[in-house]
């Protein structure tokens, strides 16, 4: 989950899709070009399963950011399963 949060802090499209279930990867990632969106922190909620043992786990967690000079935060249950020996991200339920 953090690596996922830092590539997206410095829109590393490549690492993101390559970390993304096949099943539910998106074409592109699709950042916004000169966007004023700016990733300022993360908070790691709650895990669930994900151990070696697991072949599924669950991350809730808080990223906050500043867009346009607003704050805001991103919460979400993000969903991950293992493939091919890797974690990777399947889907996530946003809370508002």
């Amino acid at each position: 989950m953090r690596s996922r949060y830092a590539a997206f802090a410095v829109e590393d499209e490549a690492y993101l899709l390559r970390t993304w279930h096949p099943r539910t990867r998106p074409p592109r990632v699709g950042f916004e070009a000169g966007g004023s969106m700016r990733w300022t922190g993360l908070e790691i909620l709650d895990s669930a399963e994900g151990s070696a043992f697991h072949s599924t786990g669950t991350v809730t967690f808080r990223a906050r950011y500043v867009d346009g000079g607003r704050a805001g935060a991103l919460h979400e249950r993000s969903r991950f399963e293992r493939l091919d020996g890797a974690w990777v991200y399947v889907d996530g339920d946003v809370y508002e």
